[in-house]
């Protein structure tokens, strides 16, 4: 049986997630709590030596990158249910839109994320603490972020990110007013995986995503909240510990 360690359902935990939802395919849910640093725990270091989740475990072989997961498993596991438009054309567009998300549209969120949530993870912990948390995590660029989170992001950093933020909401307006979905007007992975970054920036950036200037990605992600496998993703998987 596929087996997936993960956080909850969101960011780049949500998109094998979903993609297994979509699918129908059975799996075992490995959830890591992130409050309990687990994904740099010797145990999990073991499945994946970078310490990041997702992992996906497939009669004994590792893979990892979330979006590399979620192409794995059209390949390797097909269902009836197709995350892939049914064009080359289409699959290059699709695969534009997740090279996107996960070379910037991802990495804007994620600072504003760190700097709004994970932070909290750390600043109770005395300096011995901390530093025995940064230095069970085998990527060097990671322990800079964990430091940076720590002690706090610089200002003019935090503003390039959100100006980088409204570009993406923008793009993703834009195509959206005039495209249901985001590649070959089928849902695909480009839809999963920009959703899995997106799909709560209602929320958490009010000010730039709402129906009156956002309407085309507004429309987009509460038609992706309705689905019924979205539905089931997020009544069966604790979004947090």
């Amino acid at each position: 049986m596929l087996k997936l360690y993960s956080f909850g359902p969101g960011a780049n935990s949500l998109k094998p997630t979903l993609a297994l939802y979509e699918k129908g395919l059975e799996f075992e849910h490995k959830l890591l709590n992130p409050a309990k640093f687990e994904h740099h725990s010797d145990w999990y270091k073991a499945i994946n030596p970078r310490g990041q989740v997702p992992a996906l475990e497939d009669d004994g072989k590792i893979i990892t990158e979330s979006t590399v997961i979620c192409e794995y498993l059209e390949d390797a596991h097909p269902t009836e249910v197709k995350l892939r438009p049914a064009s080359h054309y289409d699959v290059a567009q699709m695969r534009i839109w997740t090279k996107w998300v996960d070379e910037y549209f991802c990495w804007c969120v994620s600072t504003i994320g760190w700097h709004r949530h994970v932070s909290k993870m750390v600043k109770d912990l005395s300096d011995a603490e901390f530093e025995e948390v940064v230095n069970n995590i085998p990527i060097p660029e990671q322990q800079v972020k964990w430091r940076r989170a720590r002690e706090g992001f610089p200002q003019d950093l935090l503003d390039e990110e959100m100006r980088k933020i409204g570009v993406s909401v923008k793009r993703l307006d834009d195509h959206l007013r005039d495209n249901e979905w985001l590649a070959g007007g089928v849902y695909s992975l480009a839809d999963i995986c920009n959703f899995a970054i997106a799909g709560g920036m209602d929320k958490g950036f009010p000010e730039l995503v709402n129906e009156n200037d956002t309407p085309g990605l507004v429309r987009w992600l509460q038609q992706i909240h309705d689905r019924p496998a979205v539905k089931a993703m997020f009544a069966n998987v604790p979004r947090e510990f």
